[in-house]
């Protein structure tokens, strides 16, 4: 289809399928200075239904205004309607790309009101799995970063790793990606046999791809050329901007809840933390490869106290939280009607408000919980890491090219199952 601007100025043609364009014209020079484009959210870069209204100059970019909201399903708002176990579920719809450590920052903020102490196999548990959640996220991310700009190699060598990681989800919790692993008072249930094994085997042989992926495409002209000094973000701005996670700590800012504010047993483990120069592209590409192989060092610690801990629960024995095993379920009239209470009518949690962040794999994800004494929550809210990462698009993309918009929302490693709720 075509639209004639005006007989005396040229005529703009749109082909049909295309980007929808709105030529603004300038005044009194007779030619079209700037077009309004959408970019997504049909579009294969754009990471999930998020629409980029775009002002350019040629292929320059003046303006950037995303818009958000195409996912929403009032996540916060059902939340009000369960009681607290029915809710944890809707924390695994929230960053899809690591759902347990979306249950994490929950099911610490529901235990922060109860008063409930975790065993430590349970704590040991969760931290394993919210490194592997860890590893998953990021190899989703940088397969799908490089992938953006060119790379296709990576993401089809990652993916198979990451398809190892959902069989082991499947294995402890019976489901591949929503787990609802995580419960208040440890985990739900402990590890098979066999299982600790193979994810052992799993973390001594995946370094060694790690640094193919790097020989591949870190040195690589071409990746270098599309993403280093492109969406450079200085470390105040980063702070200003409400910046968390490895999009923080590539501005050169060693900030993460793991070391500053430790939870579970993160203090009495070894590891460090990824830190950037340059806040660009590239360094948010090359922190999160270099976190994989810090987290891959905490799953080696975390299997060895395993070892050390063999037959010690793995969640709370308040049976007023945390149901019976099943085995004394069947023996027990009095474990029968706990289990039945706590699966119909839930555990009552004493009103008061909290707010549990945690190192999530995108940054900090906070829990704001506000208790009324009930069996559900009177108040949730979610603060979802992607949206402050998300509002700096316009600021990161003003005079970059079109091209380099992959790049950028790429490296800013943004899900909308969060931002959206």
């Amino acid at each position: 289809m075509s639209e004639a601007i005006d007989s005396r100025r040229r005529t703009v043609t749109l082909e049909s399928g295309g980007p929808a364009m709105n030529p603004v014209l300038a005044a009194g020079d007779g030619g079209v200075q700037n077009y309004m484009i959408n970019f997504g959210p049909q579009h294969p870069a754009a990471h999930g239904v998020l629409r980029l209204v775009m002002e350019l100059d040629g292929e320059i970019i003046e303006r950037c205004d995303p818009h958000i909201g195409l996912l929403h399903r009032g996540t916060e708002k059902l939340i009000e309607y369960k009681t607290y176990l029915q809710a944890l579920p809707y924390m695994d719809r929230l960053d899809y790309c690591s759902p347990m450590s979306m249950e994490h920052s929950y099911v610490l903020a529901i235990e922060k009101l109860l008063g409930v102490d975790v065993p430590v196999r349970g704590q040991v548990l969760r931290v394993l799995w919210a490194e592997i959640m860890r590893v998953s996220n990021h190899i989703m991310n940088t397969g799908a970063h490089a992938m953006d700009v060119g790379a296709l190699t990576p993401i089809l060598w990652l993916f198979a790793e990451r398809e190892r990681l959902y069989d082991f989800s499947e294995r402890v919790s019976g489901a591949r990606m929503h787990a609802a692993y995580f419960r208040p008072g440890g985990v739900h249930q402990d590890m098979p046999a066999g299982l600790a094994d193979d994810i052992r085997a799993w973390a001594a042989a995946f370094p060694k791809l790690l640094d193919e992926v790097m020989a591949l495409v870190g040195e690589n002209r071409i990746f270098k050329q599309r993403n280093v000094d492109v969406g450079v973000i200085s470390a105040k701005d980063a702070i200003a901007w409400g910046f968390t996670g490895p999009c923080l700590r590539a501005s050169g800012i060693p900030w993460d809840l793991r070391k500053s504010q430790p939870y579970e047993i993160y203090a009495d483990l070894d590891f460090e933390v990824p830190i950037g120069r340059n806040g660009d592209c590239y360094d948010r590409f090359v922190v999160r490869v270099e976190e994989m192989r810090q987290s891959l060092r905490l799953i080696e610690q975390c299997l060895d106290r395993l070892e050390h801990l063999q037959g010690e629960p793995v969640a709370s024995l308040d049976r007023k939280v945390t149901p019976p095993l099943r085995g004394e379920m069947k023996r027990s009239m009095e474990a029968l009607i706990h289990h039945f209470k706590l699966y119909t009518e839930g555990f009552k949690v004493p009103a008061g408000e909290v707010y549990v962040a945690t190192e999530s794999p995108k940054g900090e994800f906070g829990i704001y919980l506000v208790a009324d004494g009930t069996n559900k929550p009177y108040r949730c809210h979610v603060r979802a890491t992607g949206m402050s990462h998300l509002q700096a698009m316009d600021f990161l993309l003003r005079g970059h090219m079109l091209a380099d918009a992959p790049a950028v929302l790429g490296s800013l490693d943004v899900v909308f199952g969060e931002v959206d709720r």
